[in-house]
């Protein structure tokens, strides 16, 4: 049976594929539910600018539901947009986690308040296989954020491959970052009618992260 889903998007490669998986199966998307900084006016976690954001929802041809709020704001406002989507026939929201169970546990609380389905496509795969399909499916991807502890600058803003991947693995870190050790924006690919352009800016540290200014 045809699902009508929101997608819970970062921008990100794993929630790409989340959603990529989704569409393949038949279901169809309502919205990028997408968490904004509303003093920063970028996405959480990601940092992506509202124009770029704009933009991937009009090459994906799916609606932008930005989520402005607060940190101390971020978990009744997240619920409060949900209510929304069910509102307006939405079944289930989608998320990109892969095996982090505190991660799966927060979202599926959130769904569950709501009364919608919370679905994980990614559940327990293999996080280098993951990865790896991410890049054999045809996504890009460059890298945005990185944790310093593993990665330095010079990660910044380089294209997602499998050399790259391995390059990653043998710092010690997450092969697939789902750890925090990297970050990812998806600009073309699959699902794009075409891609995201976009300038770079230089590149922000801050506590003990580095971060890759796009616009």
């Amino acid at each position: 049976m045809k699902k009508k889903f929101i997608m819970s998007y970062s921008c990100g490669k794993d929630s790409t594929l989340a959603l990529y998986k989704m569409v393949n199966q038949g279901h169809i998307p309502s919205g990028l539910l997408v968490t904004v900084d509303e003093s920063l006016n970028r996405s959480w976690f990601h940092g992506i600018p509202e124009p770029m954001l704009e933009k991937v929802s009009e090459s994906m041809n799916i609606p932008l539901m930005l989520v402005k709020c607060k940190g101390n704001q971020y978990e009744a406002t997240f619920e409060n947009a949900l209510k929304k989507a069910k509102e307006q026939g939405v079944t289930a929201c989608v998320f990109g986690d892969i095996d982090i169970e505190q991660h799966r546990q927060w979202c599926s609380e959130r769904c569950e308040k709501v009364g919608i389905e919370a679905i994980f496509p990614l559940w327990q795969g293999n996080r280098e296989e993951i990865t790896y399909e991410f890049i054999e499916t045809g996504f890009k991807a460059v890298l945005k954020n990185v944790k310093l502890e593993y990665l330095d600058e010079g990660y910044l803003g380089k294209v997602l491959t499998k050399d790259l991947v391995g390059k990653i693995k043998s710092t010690g870190a997450d092969p697939c970052g789902e750890n925090g050790e990297y970050h990812t924006f998806v600009f073309d690919g699959p699902l794009f009618k075409f891609p995201i352009e976009f300038t770079t800016n230089g590149n922000i540290t801050n506590n003990g992260y580095g971060y890759l200014d796009i616009r």
